[in-house]
């Protein structure tokens, strides 16, 4: 039971805005916050038939070839060999001729490194290993939450609690601490790696998306653990990120990332988005919907919410400076019990709740008073029971202020099962 036009606006008389600096940093961070373009393209398609040139299809035959020789012919379960049928072998392969430019011998040689690695690290086994001294790390270092509007899976990466010197002493404080480390975010990203199809053509989900969250991380303490894992995963795990998403980010990144983006590729600089501090929700919502976006970036989804199935879409909305937006919810029959979420990105706005009965000569009930949202709180979750008729109206009043922002709601009507007895 949803309204089909449940938002109205209200807005404050515009006033004269003063004359905004415009700096290089400025004009980057607004370019990286536009739309980029859709992630199936190129990057997640192998088909061989149509978007292969013919020296890369040579490319990939005589890589097959060549594995003949290899005693280690498979790969997250895929099999590599030149005879197989598979069509999944060859979307492994291109992401190894991908990554060394089509170049059949430096390709052969990374693979043949990287199924080396993944006997010796025993990689197979680690996702049924229980690195039960990581379990508190999960949901909030490195996790696998939902998956993005094209279909991929989403990995967060999160540092800041190692700004904490005990919590970096305990994972980190040794070189059997940071091996162990390596381990348990090697089991994250294989699990992620199984959500895969790798399949070549249409519906193909062949990449993840990587959103680092760059607050509070320390810099110094975590570049030995940094270079181990960037390393790592460059080594071994070529081509699966379809989109690397920074939030959070801090003046000085955005400041080096505009020195030396003029000397990355094209191809490369399309898998980055850069978010600074405050605009987390505006960035992710461009590519993730709210429902599958965790609370601490502005999103609906709270641990646990994958339990069930797939959770209830949400419906996003817009609230620019100097403008009310009352989400109307209509139609709810006496005794039905209406729960929704809400939230809004960076809040710093008032809030209220209304129950207005559809009989005139009842009283509007104020379900939640009028409140200032603080800029760290996350989405909100209630529900209220009717007695009577009518409509629950949630207001997001940003009157004060003169910035845009980007929110999400959903609800659910139950209707009373009670009978009543004559």
């Amino acid at each position: 039971m949803e309204a089909t036009s449940p938002i109205s606006l209200q807005q404050q008389t515009p006033k004269s805005s003063p004359l905004k600096k415009i700096t290089f940093i400025n004009s980057l961070m607004e370019a990286t916050s536009l739309r980029t373009p859709s992630l199936k393209e190129k990057e997640d398609t192998y088909l061989i038939s149509s978007n292969l040139k013919n020296s890369e299809r040579k490319a990939l035959k005589d890589l097959k070839a060549r594995l003949l020789s290899s005693p280690l012919d498979s790969m997250w379960g895929i099999p590599l060999l030149h005879n197989t049928d598979d069509p999944r072998s060859d979307v492994v392969l291109l992401k190894f001729l991908r990554a060394r430019d089509f170049k059949v011998q430096d390709s052969l040689n990374m693979l043949l490194k990287c199924l080396n690695w993944r006997k010796e690290f025993r990689t197979d086994a680690v996702l049924e290993e229980e690195l039960g001294f990581f379990k508190e790390l999960e949901g909030i270092v490195a996790y696998m939450h939902g998956y993005d509007k094209e279909g991929h899976p989403v990995c967060y990466n999160a540092y800041g609690v190692f700004k904490d010197k005990e919590m970096y002493e305990r994972f980190f404080g040794d070189d059997e601490k940071l091996n162990k480390f390596l381990r348990w975010r090697v089991q994250v990203l294989e699990r992620g790696i199984k959500l895969l199809n790798f399949k070549p053509g249409a519906g193909g989900i062949n990449s993840l998306i990587q959103v680092t969250d760059l607050k509070d991380m320390p810099k110094r303490e975590l570049r030995v653990a940094s270079n181990h894992i960037l390393s790592l995963f460059q080594d071994n795990y070529p081509e699966m990120v379809a989109k690397k998403i920074f939030v959070n980010v801090p003046w000085y990144f955005s400041l080096l990332y505009s020195i030396f983006s003029p000397f990355l590729t094209q191809r490369t600089k399309s898998k980055f988005v850069i978010s600074k501090e405050g605009n987390v929700a505006e960035t992710l919502y461009k590519f993730i919907s709210p429902e599958y976006i965790p609370v601490q970036y502005g999103g609906l989804s709270r641990p646990g919410d994958f339990l069930n199935g797939p959770p209830k879409p949400a419906s996003e909305f817009t609230v620019k400076g100097g403008e009310k937006v009352n989400i109307q919810i209509d139609g709810i029959v006496g005794g039905a019990t209406i729960t929704w979420d809400i939230v809004v990105g960076g809040w710093e706005l008032d809030y209220s709740v209304e129950f207005v009965p559809d009989e005139v000569t009842s009283y509007t009930i104020a379900v939640e008073k009028p409140r200032r949202v603080t800029a760290n709180e996350e989405a909100i979750h209630n529900s209220f029971t009717t007695k009577e008729a009518g409509k629950l109206v949630l207001s997001v009043d940003n009157l004060s202020s003169d910035k845009r922002k980007v929110g999400a709601y959903r609800y659910v009507v139950r209707k009373s099962t009670l009978v009543s007895k004559d």
